[in-house]
């Protein structure tokens, strides 16, 4: 699969409502976009990944769409957009929209005619159904908690909805509604969109037992159970990847990544030569510190061995059919610094550490808005200060279920996803440099250290760290070994230790990360090779110092 032009994209995620406000309304536009290009054109990247901008009531900031072809009014016009795709552009920068299609909003035409019409020709885009002894066809659960089932007005039929009850879910078995969607697809592309990134497409096929009346044994105290076995990746879901692929991805060249899990036997129809998509993200191990008890989400402790061992199966996988992304961060994750680093280790090192593993590791990496700062988790003060509706609703349902609120809280306060929501920290100005509004969304009081003006304009920075990371990865000496090279674990017999090699035919890089505050002593021929990266200046003694990440050239 060498050669494909997206294997040397590294991609800049954008969640526009926290990104850059022009109008003073406290919300990111696309404007404020268009400002920044020559930040990230600076830093290095060559495409931006858009969180949702369609219209949309914003119940779930955006991933609910009202409208696929036009951006919503909060964001700015659909000249706006057109002038970014343009302004991008001309800064060899492509960009890449969200693509919500398990799901619409409740608003949406579609569905808004099935309310006023029980026989309207919409009815057969969603998945409805008559319920059972006056409630629910059954009792599965809605990823964010509650029934996946919500009524339709005093009637006796009701729709499905994996996500908020807000976000009906369309149903794909359906050739028209499909067509829809492709005809969609192909409008954003013809408009100069490179691809797309494919929200929650593993769930568009529900089996036949999610869909009937079936009493499942439930699997926490509220008395429904999990939908996740019933709609994700079951089979008769290629023929939709295909039709999408076929339609729409393989006319246009597009560059797509699926927000989809793949079992190591998929992963050839999925991103190989012939894949539904360019490729998957890797989420080996974004969910290594919670874990799932009682149907709710908690917190659970992990080790730094583990997390090594699960890229390490991953990389070897996914490398036999073809290429994943790496990711540390994004809309729906707390900073990856606070995550991963203890606090007492947080550092300039220890964060270009945690870069260093990432980065290089095969597949095309994604780095989040402020990920290149360092930034860290919101220090929210209570409940009040969030705002994403999952989160709020976990936390009325412990009130209702008598849980323990603080606990709650505390999760949230570790694990929220609007830790990565909060505005992109600019500068040490009021409401860092984002808006000269009211921010729709705490600012986090870091900004006054970690901002990206200071950090420029130091020569020893984390943003500098990135974008030495991101030229190394595009100079023309080592571009193909980091781009499509194989990757090769390297056994040190040190947990503390990571190392790894990038190689062809023709070439070796290799990477070696000490991710622990120890000094570490390193096997000898580990540490040879001209260095082309480091976040230290000199290893002692045949010791790696802690937090110490070196590249060599072999």
């Amino acid at each position: 699969m060498a050669g494909k032009w997206w294997q040397k994209a590294i991609v800049y995620q954008i969640y526009p409502k926290s990104f850059q406000d022009t109008n003073g309304d406290g919300i990111g536009d696309l404007q404020g976009i268009i400002r920044r290009l020559d930040y990230l054109q600076d830093l290095g990247v060559n495409m931006l990944w858009l969180c949702p901008i369609n219209v949309s009531p914003m119940c779930d900031n955006g991933y609910d769409i009202e409208d696929y072809y036009h951006i919503d009014p909060s964001f700015g016009t659909d000249e706006d957009f057109e002038a970014l795709i343009r302004e991008a552009g001309s800064r060899q920068m492509k960009v890449i929209m969200d693509l919500v299609v398990n799901h619409c909003s409740y608003r949406h035409k579609w569905f808004q005619d099935v309310l006023r019409n029980p026989a309207s020709p919409y009815a057969s885009y969603f998945i409805i159904r008559e319920g059972f002894g006056g409630k629910e066809p059954n009792n599965l659960r809605c990823y964010p908690g509650g029934s996946a089932w919500e009524r339709i007005g005093n009637s006796n039929r009701f729709y499905f909805h994996s996500f908020a009850k807000e976000q009906p879910d369309l149903d794909w078995e359906n050739a028209a509604l499909r067509d829809e969607i492709c005809t969609m697809m192909n409008y954003w592309q013809d408009k100069g969109v490179a691809g797309f990134r494919v929200d929650a497409i593993g769930n568009l096929k529900k089996s036949d037992q999610a869909l009937s009346r079936t009493r499942f044994e439930p699997d926490g105290e509220d008395g429904l159970t999990s939908l996740a076995p019933y709609v994700l990746m079951q089979d008769g879901i290629q023929d939709y990847l295909k039709e999408m692929r076929d339609r729409v991805f393989k006319p246009h060249d597009s560059f797509t990544v699926a927000e989809v899990s793949v079992p190591e036997h998929k992963l050839l129809e999925f991103i190989g030569p012939d894949g539904y998509f360019s490729t998957v993200f890797d989420f080996s191990y974004t969910d290594i510190d919670v874990e799932e008890r009682g149907g709710a989400t908690w917190k659970r402790p992990w080790t730094f061995r583990e997390m090594k061992e699960k890229i390490i199966l991953s990389q070897m996988d996914v490398q036999k059919y073809g290429f994943a992304s790496p990711y540390l961060e994004n809309h729906d994750q707390p900073r990856s610094v606070s995550k991963y680093i203890p606090s007492r280790d947080r550092s300039y090192e220890s964060v270009t550490a945690l870069a260093t593993m990432y980065f290089f590791l095969r597949g095309v990496p994604f780095i989040f808005q402020g990920q290149e700062l360092g930034m860290e988790n919101c220090p929210f003060r209570s409940i009040e200060d969030f705002r994403d509706p999952v989160a709020l609703q976990r936390y009325a349902q412990a009130l209702e279920r008598g849980e323990d609120p603080e606990a709650v809280f505390a999760y949230l306060r570790e694990r929220g996803r609007d830790h990565g929501r909060t505005p992109m920290q600019w500068d040490s100005t009021e409401n860092a440099g984002f808006s000269e509004g009211t921010p729709w969304i705490m600012v986090n009081p870091g900004y006054v250290q970690c901002n990206a003006l200071s950090q420029m304009r130091e020569g020893h920075s984390i943003y500098h760290y990135y974008k030495d990371m991101i030229t190394l990865r595009k100079k023309e000496a080592y571009a193909s070994v980091l781009e499509t090279g194989w990757f090769v674990p390297v056994e040190t017999r040190d947990d503390r230790l990571f190392c790894y090699r990038r190689e062809n035919d023709s070439q070796s890089v290799r990477v070696l990360i000490n991710f622990s505050a120890d000094y570490v002593r390193v096997p000898e021929n580990l540490m040879t090779g001209e260095v082309l990266l480091s976040n230290r200046e000199a290893s002692e003694n045949g010791r790696l110092m802690p937090y110490h990440a070196i590249v060599f050239s072999e």
